[in-house]
């Protein structure tokens, strides 16, 4: 969708950003210490590129996650995806899911998807969807950060079937008990710095 914005409005955008410091986990953060989860994924390494598959420019599938180390006390797990250089106010959410059981430890290929057979609750991402947002920043906005939240959470009280940010916020500051995230970056490079390198390759290969 984004990718047909024109690149001037990307680069006159490039310093609007959400920031990192208004993601979910840094919020968390900001009110108390928690323990830490170990987050990774088969599909991209902490601050590597998301494959083109899980974005807007690829098939948009979700990619796979893991993590470990949730306290005994755990009671449920619950995942938030963020955007941290959205040009908005806040982070552009990409996926929420809840009410992952305390033993999972991971999510496969395109389970956040619309249309996978989940045992857990998907909220609703930053366009009321219930389901993952594939990374469509405008081009010629540069690096775009995807941050990959998951939360061990003690019992408490629920969240609603259409959880959106503002309840996922309101619950993980009062019941989450450990924490984790993996970074994935996408980017939508200018049209002019593509064909620049393109050329550079063309003259190193004469």
């Amino acid at each position: 969708m984004l990718e047909k914005l024109p690149e001037e409005l990307g680069q006159a955008l490039i310093n609007q950003r959400a920031g990192m410091e208004q993601v979910v986990y840094n919020h968390l953060h900001a009110q108390r210490e928690v323990s830490r989860l170990t987050v990774s994924s088969p599909a991209f390494v902490f601050n590597g590129f998301l494959p083109k598959r899980c974005t807007a420019d690829g098939e948009g599938t979700s990619p796979p996650l893991s993590w470990s180390g949730c306290p005994a006390d755990t009671a449920s797990i619950a995942i938030i995806v963020e955007d941290a250089d959205s040009p908005t106010p806040h982070p552009l959410v990409h996926a929420i899911a809840v009410d992952l059981a305390a033993a999972a430890e991971s999510l496969p290929e395109g389970a956040l998807n619309a249309n996978s057979e989940v045992e857990f609750e998907i909220g609703s991402n930053s366009y009321f969807q219930r389901a993952w947002l594939p990374p469509d920043p405008p081009p010629g906005h540069g690096e775009h950060r995807y941050v990959f939240q998951v939360f061990a959470l003690r019992p408490g009280v629920g969240f609603s079937k259409t959880v959106g940010r503002s309840e996922f916020i309101q619950v993980i500051l009062s019941r989450a008990i450990a924490v984790g995230c993996l970074i994935g970056l996408f980017e939508r490079r200018p049209s002019k710095s593509i064909e620049a390198e393109e050329e550079g390759a063309l003259l190193g290969t004469a």
